[in-house]
């Protein structure tokens, strides 16, 4: 399948060496003379190198879109009305108004439309489904999620958006329940207009889920552990590790005391998460498999992100429900604010 690479920044590198590995024809596009001389030395024709997308839509299958999130919305209605399917790195679009858009405009043209949530296609992932389908850890009382690390902050959403809403898609995912509120607190230490220090409490009904993220912490933090009534999953997406926490609380007299009845260590083995969410791209695009996120389930994840910078503003809780109704054209749009620092 021909496919059409937009964007040649550090994840479209990974982009473009995955579609090499799956078997795609990559065509890529970038507005830099630098990085598409970097994707003919890195295999791509020169002749399927452009500057301009739209100039080679005619000759693709699909559109693999990893720009910032700002042109997510203009990029991928285009491709999808010249009847080209589109991988969307997330988050899906900049606003959930914008989110609102492109899901319509999926459905108005009936192509595909995937949304590149990675932590999906993990083997951690896997795992923790299958422990939790299995009861292993009983009723799901609340989880926690952090995604933190010192590195460099993108310009273009905040640190939740960009990482905290890993956690956000991934929880919806793990508990089968979607987000109904969000409470945040979110900080602007570097005055970028954007936050890049994030504490958000996202409730899936009546469980909720503590996610972290933040860009100062040193080291690589990918971590989540998911609390039940009868033990914990502690996961590490960084170095693929499941481990299963048996214990309970027991009354004791006129007390309690703390059962731990042993751990586990869960085994975790598949493919590059990456390769797989792009092979299940083409199979989607190929009508061989559904699609696995699609821009619904992108839009739900934005809307989360746009709840917590709302929440953190005004210093309450927001609900999805909330969020989703119609606004007064004289409000200011929330998810433009600065967030303060202290």
């Amino acid at each position: 399948m021909n496919v059409l690479l937009v964007g040649l920044g550090r994840w479209g590198e990974k982009h473009a060496r995955a579609l090499r590995e799956i078997g795609a024809t990559v065509w890529a596009a970038d507005v830099s003379p630098e990085r598409r001389q970097w994707a003919i030395a890195h295999g791509v024709e020169p002749a399927h190198a452009v500057e301009d997308y739209r100039s080679v839509l005619d000759r693709v299958e699909a559109v693999d879109v990893v720009t910032p999130a700002d042109s997510h919305l203009a990029i991928a209605e285009t491709c999808l009305g010249a009847g080209k399917p589109c991988f969307v790195e997330k988050p899906l679009t900049l606003t959930a108004a914008e989110g609102r858009q492109l899901v319509a405009t999926a459905r108005e043209t009936g192509r595909v439309v995937q949304v590149g949530h990675i932590f999906r296609f993990h083997p951690v992932t896997a795992v923790l489904e299958e422990a939790l389908a299995a009861g292993r850890i009983g009723a799901v009382r609340y989880a926690t999620g952090r995604f933190s690390g010192f590195k460099r902050p993108r310009m273009d959403v905040g640190v939740f958006q960009t990482d905290g809403i890993h956690y956000a898609d991934l929880f919806r995912h793990l508990l089968r329940r979607d987000p109904t509120a969000v409470s945040a607190f979110q900080r602007d230490f570097l005055g970028r207009g954007l936050d890049d220090f994030s504490v958000t409490i996202v409730h899936y009904d009546d469980v909720p889920v503590i996610i972290e993220a933040n860009y100062f912490v040193p080291g690589t933090h990918r971590e989540c552990v998911i609390v039940g009534e009868g033990g914990s999953l502690v996961a590490d997406y960084g170095t693929s590790t499941v481990t299963l926490y048996s214990g309970e609380h027991r009354r004791a007299g006129g007390g309690w005391e703390a059962v731990d009845t042993g751990k586990e260590a869960l085994p975790t083995s598949g493919g590059e998460p990456l390769r797989l969410e792009l092979e299940a791209f083409l199979d989607a695009c190929a009508g061989r498999g559904p699609v696995p996120v699609t821009a619904a389930d992108g839009l739900l994840a934005v809307e989360v992100s746009e709840a917590a910078t709302r929440s953190a503003r005004l210093g309450r809780i927001i609900t999805l429900a909330e969020l989703r109704q119609p606004r007064s054209s004289s409000t200011m749009p929330e998810t433009k604010s600065t967030p303060k620092t202290t």
